[in-house]
């Protein structure tokens, strides 16, 4: 939310329609404000005319570390759904995670408020992440269910919509490891495809780690709505040292891995 009308935030997120390694990239402001009906609705970013002052390095990669982006590269092309069977299975699947005990009535119900969605049909902040966007707070919820239900305590006081979070760490994320470049032009994104190389659950992983630093954040800053940007930043931030970190061969050795037993 920004602090004129307490209105949502979201990552940007390039056009996927746009070749991939073109000159179109997002400026060093890593979120955009507006209403939160915006929020996953096929946002995109301001694209500025290329110079010879802008242009940025890129790494060369391994031919399996080319082979394992090309695959991240071709979920991140896959747009949500909801007439194809697989992805109104993962939707259900994110139900069942998260209510167990509970059965949803329908793809489109008011029950989906429950669990963060904007709406009662999710599918529509889905427009802007893609199905990745599904896979990630599937795998999240499957693997890290704790963070599915307000609990006890602080976390029932400064809560936020889980869903919407999630889908916004997958647009940080993609922004983060500049996944849409042919290679990767920052070394936070070349550390990562070593990552990647080593396991194909790589991003999946470096989702859930991130959420849960998410949340860490938002709960020590006590935050409201209103500091959901300072915190995407804050989690950014953090994450972005962590994997510049000497020595770290593995997501597992990140300092904020740990914080997925917590």
């Amino acid at each position: 939310m920004d602090d004129r009308e307490g209105s949502f935030v979201a990552v940007r997120r390039i056009s996927q329609g746009l070749e991939r390694g073109n000159t179109c990239h997002s400026t060093s402001a890593e979120v955009v404000a507006g209403s939160a009906a915006w929020l996953g609705r096929g946002l995109s970013c301001v694209c500025a005319q290329s110079s010879e002052s802008d242009a940025r390095p890129s790494f060369d990669l391994t031919p399996g570390q080319e082979e394992c982006l090309q695959r991240l590269q071709s979920r991140l092309d896959v747009s949500y759904d909801c007439s194809i069977p697989e992805h109104q299975e993962a939707l259900r699947a994110l139900w069942n995670a998260a209510f167990p005990e509970e059965e949803l009535r329908g793809l489109i119900s008011e029950q989906w408020k429950d669990m963060g969605w904007q709406g009662k049909d999710p599918s529509t902040d889905f427009r802007g992440g893609g199905f990745i966007s599904l896979e990630n707070l599937l795998f999240f919820a499957k693997n890290f269910p704790d963070l599915l239900q307000k609990q006890e305590g602080d976390r029932s006081v400064w809560e936020y919509p889980f869903a919407v979070a999630g889908v916004n760490i997958t647009f940080m994320l993609i922004q983060m490891l500049d996944l849409e470049a042919v290679k990767p032009r920052t070394l936070v994104g070349a550390t990562f495809l070593k990552f990647l190389a080593e396991s194909e659950s790589a991003f999946d992983l470096l989702y859930c780690i991130t959420f849960k630093l998410m949340d860490h954040q938002w709960l020590s800053m006590r935050a409201s709505y209103m500091d959901f940007n300072a915190v995407m930043k804050s989690t950014r931030l953090q994450l972005e040292q962590e994997l510049l970190l000497e020595d770290i061969t593995r997501l597992e050795q990140l300092p904020s891995y740990g914080l997925l037993s917590q």
